[in-house]
């Protein structure tokens, strides 16, 4: 099938050139943009773009989509993270296969609404049965891009560790899941719907052993690694008291270094483990509401940057956010560099390819996150003539003055959002089963 999008007022390619085309139309042909330009003809389905600002689909890089059901918790509400933590785990271990499911569905719907094709998710524990293979399962019914990673804790109170001893699981069996969860679903071929990580939650979460064994593993296999560092200052703490070193240095003495690996948060970098990440193409997935909300910090983005790391969006969990728009994220991250730096320090065309291209070199992923021809196609197509941008001169500037919701979203050639709205699953009656699981939670 030939899809045409046709006549979009300006389309921001993110590719290496960083063109920017006007009156432009795309044509894409089996998942795939097959060719720019103007006044092309000939389609089976035509999208009219006019009045629209075309973007590559926008690239989370850090998320628990189990996190929907518990979105605003009392008593979680005003903590920081290591108290955040310990009022949710209760919650969670009452979780099931049912809870992860829908409460991805919820969360890839959200995030497909605010213009996002490529997800990554971290689940970290697996309460009464379920699996990581409950939101593969969401993932494919909604259609978007997933990268979702097999996370887990070993370390539980009763050794010294944050989570109860509920929520932790033998280490064999995490690195035995692992396999089996990377030989049924990961997909290593360009232009793969779902692609599997490996990811112990955190250093204050699983031993010394899991980690090492955890790269080990993840480098053998062929797949990415993934984990939250240097958060905030308990996390710098507690590397400290318990390894001795700061979070970088062990993750470079356990394998957690390179191209293959990237991080959640990191606030509390320092210089020297900015350079070790730009040296070792060390991944950063930076999470700039989460890290506002739980009081974390902001995390030194410009610095990274101009040193070289690698640097994607995530919207993190929504227990800690407590929304999932991606696109809003990018304006949070703009907002916070100017805030720390000064009103010249991330433009928002910067923060934009942070979102799309920066997040795909993050996850691995040459084939998205830009759009040029031979790239998947995957689009975002924002309405940009209702009152969000009324008077605005310059459209493109998407984060500046909005629109903050997708109008159509295009994931491997296929229209996921139409006008607005998600065309692949019955997204109201999603919503009520959400919440009947969140209110069977408070009980």
């Amino acid at each position: 099938m030939t899809i045409l999008i046709k006549n979009a007022t300006t389309i921001v390619t993110m590719d290496t050139a960083l063109t920017e085309l006007a009156q432009a139309d795309i044509r894409v042909e089996k998942g795939v943009i097959r060719e720019i330009g103007t006044g092309l003809t000939g389609t089976d389905e035509t999208i009219d773009a006019t009045g629209c600002v075309v973007t590559p689909g926008l690239v989370n890089t850090h998320h628990h989509l189990y996190q929907t059901l518990t979105r605003a918790v009392p008593g979680g509400q005003d903590a920081l993270l290591f108290g955040w933590l310990q009022t949710l785990y209760p919650i969670w271990s009452r979780f099931g296969p049912e809870e992860m499911f829908t409460s991805a569905q919820t969360g890839l719907a959200e995030l497909a609404l605010s213009g996002c094709t490529l997800t990554s998710d971290h689940l970290y524990l697996y309460p009464n049965g379920a699996r990581l293979d409950d939101t593969i399962a969401a993932a494919q019914e909604i259609g978007l891009r997933f990268h979702p990673t097999r996370g887990a804790m070993s370390i539980g109170e009763s050794d010294g560790g944050l989570p109860p001893d509920s929520l932790v699981e033998d280490e064999g069996a995490i690195l035995n899941d692992c396999i089996r969860v990377i030989d049924t679903h990961h997909d290593a071929r360009e232009g793969a719907m779902v692609r599997v990580g490996v990811a112990p939650c955190s250093p204050f979460s699983v031993s010394r052993d899991l980690m090492r064994d955890a790269a080990l593993l993840a480098r053998d296999k062929g797949v990415m690694l993934h984990t939250h560092l240097a958060e905030n200052d308990e996390d710098i703490a507690y590397s400290l008291e318990k390894f001795g070193c700061r979070p970088g240095q062990y993750a470079e003495d356990l394998g957690w270094t390179g191209p293959d690996v990237w991080h959640a948060h990191c606030v509390k970098l320092d210089g020297q483990e900015i350079d070790l990440f730009a040296r070792s193409r060390t991944g950063v997935a930076h999470c700039p509401c989460s890290n506002c909300r739980l009081g974390s910090g902001i995390a030194p983005v410009r610095a990274m940057r101009d040193a070289g790391v690698p640097v994607g969006l995530g919207v993190d969990g929504s227990a800690s956010n407590d929304a999932g728009n991606l696109v809003a994220e990018a304006r949070q991250a703009m907002l916070l560099q100017r805030v720390v730096q000064g009103a010249d320090a991330m433009s928002a065309r910067e923060a934009l390819y942070i979102a799309t291209r920066g997040g795909a070199e993050v996850l691995g992923r040459p084939d998205c996150g830009q759009i040029a021809v031979g790239k998947r196609a995957d689009l975002a197509i924002w309405d940009v003539s209702g009152v969000e941008s009324a008077g605005s001169w310059d459209p493109a500037a998407l984060l500046l003055a909005g629109p903050t919701r997708v109008k159509h979203l295009l994931v491997e050639g296929r229209q996921i959002v139409r006008d607005g709205h998600v065309t692949t699953i019955d997204l109201p009656r999603v919503v009520e089963r959400q919440n009947a699981l969140a209110r069977a939670l408070m009980g």
